[in-house]
């Protein structure tokens, strides 16, 4: 797109005085930057993420809190990964973490299997184990 089409739509920066900075073609044909305060169709679509990203960790955190899932598919969903990153965060085949999602399962994990996820999750064992103080 040509700099002067570079849209200035009002998105998530414009709030904050901010501009994203993007690629544009100048009068001569070449590219360089511009600034750009938004653009709707982006705005929509990061909207509508945010959304259903928050949607699957409340629905993550209520198969927790009904004991159908571990705290540690909460944390997940929380951290924004999904298995195969949590799996090679933690160093497990994929099938390995999966059966840590079972309560029963992860109820029986050692100190140094949740020592693991706590680290990736950035939380202490005693915030995973205790889900219901989180």
């Amino acid at each position: 797109m040509k700099k002067e089409e570079v849209p200035q739509d009002k998105g998530n920066l414009s709030n904050k005085n901010m501009k994203e900075l993007v690629y544009a073609i100048d009068d001569k044909g070449n590219y360089t930057t511009a600034l750009s305060t938004g653009w709707e169709p982006k705005t929509i679509a990061l909207s509508n993420s945010i959304d259903e990203i928050s949607e699957r960790i409340a629905a993550a955190k209520k198969q927790v809190e009904n004991n159908e899932a571990s705290p540690i598919v909460y944390f997940m969903e929380h951290s924004r990964m999904d298995i195969v990153i949590l799996s090679s965060y933690v160093g497990m085949w994929q099938w390995r973490v999966k059966r840590h999602f079972k309560p029963k399962v992860f109820a029986k994990l050692s100190d140094k299997i949740l020592q693991k996820y706590a680290e990736t999750f950035n939380i202490s064992i005693d915030e995973l184990r205790n889900f219901k103080t989180h």
